[in-house]
């Protein structure tokens, strides 16, 4: 008799598929440095999708030159504020933050998500700093941003969401210059990122609880002589009886969604400054009328509607050239039905 053989049921990636700790996205790597300090990240709001026609500028496409219909995922992004800049060391035991310098003025609503030391010292903390970076102990250097969700109207809520982004460069005193200058300031998705220009984008998915196996891994559901007494759904078996235990690779029900995910190399198409000239006839299902600036991504984009969204400068870009897309028309009809 042939060996039957099939690949396995549902990736193993990823596991455990456990649930995100937190709605906010973590970065454990950033872009290469392009020498001059920059910052690396910024973040904003799912607001929903829609349909653009555009000229298909990609060569060699059977398109290439006349006008397609692509969907855009719609990200409003509100300008972010610099609340503190924070240094990391670097030791056998790997990085570690061991000082950072607070803004004098911060907004009255960032005090509901965190609590400020009474006995902060700023002077104190920029000669640590800047002995530190004397010393050549920095390996890096991070700003500390949050968002404005209470300035959008999509999104009912008023507690900023905080976040450490990268700041890049060759040379460690600039980067701690140019962090100065950003601390307490404004800062806009136009500065870190151009229309054309990819990036990758995380979120955390959409939950969906607690899933049995056939959702869950995909696995086949069970012919009828097998499935007596509702267990349709059920695997066929949990293993040999040698070893003795259960292996994780089986499997088995449990948590669906609300993870972390990252897509790689989704391409800016717009960055707008006013959100009305997108907005549809009633507004967008969900979440509403856009006021901020918004910007479109090519494609999909992992989360529900209203979720954080952090996005940064792609780090896999390859041979991907940048170009300016031509945008011919953005769909504004109404979404609801």
């Amino acid at each position: 008799m042939p060996k039957i053989n099939r690949p396995r049921r549902g990736s193993l990636a990823f596991s455990p598929r456990k649930r995100a700790k937190s709605p906010i996205p973590k970065y454990q790597s950033w872009p290469a440095s392009t020498g001059t300090p920059v910052l690396q990240g910024f973040a904003g709001y799912k607001v929903g999708m829609t349909h653009v026609i555009m000229v298909d500028d990609h060569k060699e496409s059977p398109t290439e030159g006349k006008e397609i219909m692509v969907p855009v995922t719609v990200i409003e992004v509100p300008t972010m504020k610099v609340a503190a800049i924070r240094a990391y060391a670097k030791d056998t035991y790997g990085k570690h933050a061991f000082t950072e310098i607070w803004a004098d003025q911060l907004d009255d609503v960032l005090f509901r998500r965190i609590t400020m030391p009474k006995d902060y010292n700023r002077e104190s903390s920029q000669k640590k700093f800047a002995d530190a970076l004397a010393a050549g102990n920095v390996a890096e250097i991070h700003a500390l941003t949050y968002t404005q969700p209470a300035i959008i109207s999509g999104v009912p809520k008023k507690v900023p969401d905080l976040m450490e982004i990268k700041i890049s460069g060759d040379n460690m005193a600039k980067q701690y210059e140019f962090a100065l200058e950003l601390l307490g300031k404004e800062v806009s998705l136009n500065s870190i990122i151009q229309s054309g220009a990819y990036a990758d984008i995380t979120a955390i998915t959409t939950g969906k609880g607690t899933q049995g196996p056939a959702k869950r891994w995909g696995t086949a559901l069970r012919k009828r002589k097998h499935s007596v007494g509702g267990k349709e759904r059920h695997i066929g078996t949990l293993g040999p009886w040698n070893p003795h235990h259960v292996r994780w690779q089986v499997p088995q029900s449990g948590q669906m969604g609300y993870q972390q995910r990252t897509e790689f190399n989704k391409r800016i198409l717009k960055i707008g400054e006013s959100g009305a000239e997108i907005t549809p006839k009633g507004g967008f299902l969900h979440y509403g009328v856009l006021k901020s600036p918004y910007v479109l991504v090519k494609g999909s984009i992992p989360g529900p509607i209203k979720r954080l969204i952090r996005i940064r400068p792609a780090i896999r870009q390859g041979e991907h050239v940048v170009r300016m897309p031509a945008i011919q028309f953005v769909s504004v009809q109404s979404k609801q039905g």
